[in-house]
C-alpha cells in the first residue's frame, strides 16, 4: 500500500469516527442550571475607597468590613430553559445591613425572559427603589471564540471574549452540549448555553455549580409582569438623567444596572 492509500485510509477512519461521536453524543435540551454569582468585596470596595482618599472615615469602614466579613460574597440564581427559551431567576438572599452591602454591583437585580428563536427579553429589572419592565432585543455581543477549555458542572466549555458597554471585558465559557443560545443574567449569543461567565475588572463572575437535565414545559416559562414598562433605550435615559450629578459614583452605578 502507497504512502498517499495509508494516509487517506487514516483520514476515512477519523473522520467516521468524529462522525459517529456526534451522533451518540448526548444533547441537553431542557433542564435548569443554578448558577453561583461571586463577587470580591474587597477588590471591589478598594476601587471606591480610592476614589475618595480623602476620607479618613471610608477608609475605616473598609478596614473593618476586611476585618469581619469574607472577601467574596456569593449569590445564587437559577435558569430554566426549554424550547429556546429560558428564565433567569435569582434567588432571594438574606438581607445585609452591613455598610457596602448596597452596592448595586453586587446585588441581583434581574429577571430575565428571553425567546432566544424570537431574539427578545422581558426583564423585571430592580433599579433601587423602582421596579422597571423592560422589553426589547437580545443584546448583540461580538463574541471571539478561542481555543482555550474548561470543565464547569460536567460538561466541557470553550471559552469567548467580548466587550460590551464599550469598555466592560467578558469572558465566557459555552458548551454546545446544551444547544440553548443563552446563559445567566442577559448574556447570549453563542453556539451553546454559557456555564460560565466572568467580568475580571468588575471582581464579578457567574458561574454554573450544577445543571439538572429535566423535561421543562416551555408554557411555564412565563415572562414577568411586574413594574414600569420601558426599552433598553427609555432605561438609558432615566438612568442617564438620575444619576448625571454623581460623578464617579454614577459611573459605578449606571454600569451595575446595564450589565
Amino acid at each position: 500500500m502507497t504512502k498517499t492509500k495509508i494516509i487517506t485510509l487514516i483520514g476515512a477512519l477519523l473522520l467516521g469516527l468524529t462522525s459517529a461521536f456526534a451522533q451518540n453524543a448526548h444533547f441537553t435540551n431542557s433542564g435548569v442550571i443554578e448558577y453561583e454569582k461571586s463577587v470580591n468585596m474587597f477588590a471591589l470596595l478598594k476601587k471606591q475607597v480610592d476614589q475618595y482618599k480623602d476620607d479618613s472615615w471610608l477608609e475605616q469602614a473598609y478596614d473593618s468590613y476586611r476585618k469581619n466579613q469574607p472577601q467574596f460574597k456569593k449569590l445564587k440564581s437559577t435558569l430554566s430553559f426549554s424550547d429556546n427559551k429560558a428564565q433567569f431567576v435569582p434567588v432571594e438572599a438574606e438581607e445585609s445591613r452591613m455598610f457596602f452591602s448596597n452596592n448595586a454591583m453586587v446585588n441581583q437585580n434581574n429577571t430575565i425572559f428571553t425567546d432566544y428563536n424570537a431574539g427578545t427579553f422581558i426583564n423585571q429589572k430592580s433599579v433601587f427603589e423602582e421596579t422597571f419592565l423592560v422589553k426589547d432585543s437580545t443584546r448583540k455581543i461580538n463574541w471571539k471564540i478561542t481555543d482555550e477549555t474548561r470543565d464547569i458542572a460536567g460538561y466541557t466549555c470553550r471559552r469567548a471574549n467580548a466587550i460590551i458597554l464599550d469598555s466592560v471585558y467578558v469572558v465566557a465559557f459555552y458548551t454546545e452540549r446544551i444547544p440553548t443560545s443563552g446563559g445567566p443574567e442577559s448574556f447570549s449569543g453563542l453556539p451553546g448555553m454559557i456555564l460560565g461567565v466572568a467580568l475580571p475588572h468588575e471582581n464579578i463572575s457567574w458561574f454554573a455549580t450544577k445543571v439538572t437535565e429535566s423535561v421543562v414545559d416551555a408554557k411555564a416559562l412565563t415572562p414577568p409582569k411586574k413594574g414600569k414598562p420601558t426599552d433598553n433605550k427609555g432605561l438609558l435615559k432615566t438612568l442617564n438623567s438620575a444619576m448625571k450629578d454623581w460623578g464617579n459614583w454614577g459611573q459605578t452605578y449606571w454600569k451595575a444596572f446595564l450589565i
